[in-house]
């Protein structure tokens, strides 16, 4: 049984960015979301060709993290392939094909940075 090592969200992020490098996705999108909840670290938002090449991605990136004895909390959406959520604990991807991710646009749900307080208003 795998179980979840120690490793750094960071670490954990490059793993998933170089599996995706790998497998050709898409439009690739990383995101630092630590200002925005407690859930997670980082999003990671990729596109894939296909419904097939999105379940390929996915499939080999979870793969990956069992190579590396690690183990993901959650997969959802790999029986359709149109949209394939990888949830890594500290790290959860999305992986679809360009026609969802353009419908959904999380990236325009997720890339807020973070405010800052000036002090005075004015």
């Amino acid at each position: 049984m795998k179980t979840n090592m120690p490793v750094t969200s960071a670490a954990l992020g490059d793993l998933v960015v170089e599996v995706l490098d790998d497998l050709k996705a898409q439009s690739l999108l990383r995101l630092d979301v630590r200002h925005l909840t407690s859930m997670t670290d980082i999003m990671i938002i990729a596109s894939g060709r296909s419904a097939r090449h999105v379940r390929a991605i996915a499939r080999a990136l979870l793969e990956r993290c069992e190579a590396a004895n690690y183990a993901p909390l959650g997969v959802e959406g790999e029986d359709g392939g149109e949209w394939v959520l990888v949830d890594l604990g500290d790290v959860i991807v999305h992986v679809m094909v360009p026609s969802v991710r353009e419908f959904y646009a999380l990236e325009k749900l997720w890339d807020i940075a973070p405010r800052r307080e000036t002090g005075d208003a004015g």
